[in-house]
């Protein structure tokens, strides 16, 4: 009588033996069960000795005694498949590493790396305009104003460490700053500070009293310097307010006396925390612009002139949390001290010449 097949334990044997290699198409891809080779009871009994098939005496089936990986054996699908697998694995290792790697949070205790990091630490000398240096580590040690940042140009950097905010006096000094902070309408900060040596070629050093006689050829002629920088009509603004400024200077003995009896002769200290606190005008400023409009000065508004009354160092406007806010105000409060004393001795003078007059008097009549 014909039926199915008995399924003898050799069978079994040959099943567990596909099994013990798993690919990404499962059991099927090692092919079907029926074109494997029969296995005798002979060699079912070696496979089930406690010897090589059991562990501790106990049957454990013929897993232990399952044959090597052989590419020969798996058909080329598979080998497709498990390469893919492994480079899948490696490119998902290699990007965590990398994410890892842009937010800083990799730790590593080789001294290869050491080496590294101090390697990358030493002092990187930058010359700027052939006069002053700056070191990276001191852009990056010393707290600035949050718009200095590491990344930011280190001409700018130096502008803030060394003159943004300090008081200045000189009436030369002043118009450059003002004439600078005119220009921010068209150019930013850092690029007027790279141009700055053309600034200064072309208006004189900023004399006031021969920036007034410029030409129109001088100004916006062909092949013209000055029209390189700036538009026209900051250019001819430029050239009116030196004509303004001589006046001032005429009439209150200098530009510096003038500005700065705004404030009293004193800076005016903001002690802001943030940059959003710092506003773009003021009511000073305002009312300086206003001022200077009705003394004929051209392209002076509110805006303008705040920047320029903080480049000037008439507002203190670093953050309390920069390291030249205490610098800058210090040097203001040194500056205050020796006006006081210049009054002080001014006075002693007068009321010496006053008694010495007196005298006079008093030995004539006698």
């Amino acid at each position: 009588m014909s039926g199915a097949p008995r399924v003898n334990k050799s069978m079994h044997v040959n099943e567990s033996k596909s099994r013990s290699i798993l690919g990404l198409a499962g059991n099927k891809a090692l092919g079907p069960i029926s074109g494997q080779k029969p296995v005798s009871k002979t060699s079912k009994k070696i496979d089930m000795s406690p010897e090589k098939g059991s562990v501790g005496g106990k049957n454990q089936g013929v897993a232990a005694s399952s044959p090597p990986f052989r590419s020969s054996g798996v058909p080329s699908i598979l080998r497709r498949q498990v390469s893919l697998n492994a480079s899948c694995s490696s490119d998902a290792s290699t990007d965590s590493f990398q994410s890892r790697a842009s937010t800083g949070r990799i730790y590593r205790s080789s001294s290869n790396s050491r080496g590294r990091r101090l390697l990358a630490s030493k002092t990187k000398v930058v010359v700027i305009d052939s006069s002053s240096e700056v070191s990276s580590d001191d852009l990056q040690t010393k707290k600035r104003c949050a718009w200095v940042t590491s990344s930011s140009d280190q001409s700018y950097a130096v502008f803030h460490d060394e003159e943004w905010g300090v008081p200045v006096h000189d009436d030369k000094k002043l118009f450059e700053l003002l004439v600078l902070s005119g220009a921010l309408s068209e150019l930013t900060w850092p690029a007027i500070l790279n141009k700055r040596h053309l600034f200064r070629e072309v208006f004189a050093d900023f004399d006031p009293t021969i920036v007034e006689k410029f030409n129109e050829k001088k100004l916006v002629g062909p092949g013209s310097a000055a029209s390189s920088l700036l538009s026209e009509l900051k250019l001819r603004a430029i050239v009116e307010n030196a004509r303004q400024m001589s006046k001032v200077i005429d009439e209150f003995g200098s530009f510096d006396k003038y500005i700065w009896s705004f404030v009293n002769y004193k800076p005016i200290i903001s002690r802001f925390r943030y940059p959003r606190q710092i506003p773009v005008k003021t009511p000073k400023a305002d009312v300086i612009s206003k001022d200077l409009i009705r003394r004929g000065f051209r392209c002076v508004g509110p805006t303008v002139i705040y920047s320029f009354m903080q480049v000037a160092g008439i507002t203190n406007d670093h953050l309390c949390t920069c390291f030249r806010f205490h610098e800058c105000t210090a040097i203001a409060e040194s500056e205050e001290v020796k006006v006081k004393e210049d009054e002080e001795k001014t006075d002693e003078g007068m009321q010496s010449c006053i008694c010495n007059g007196i005298e006079d008097l008093n030995f004539a009549s006698g």
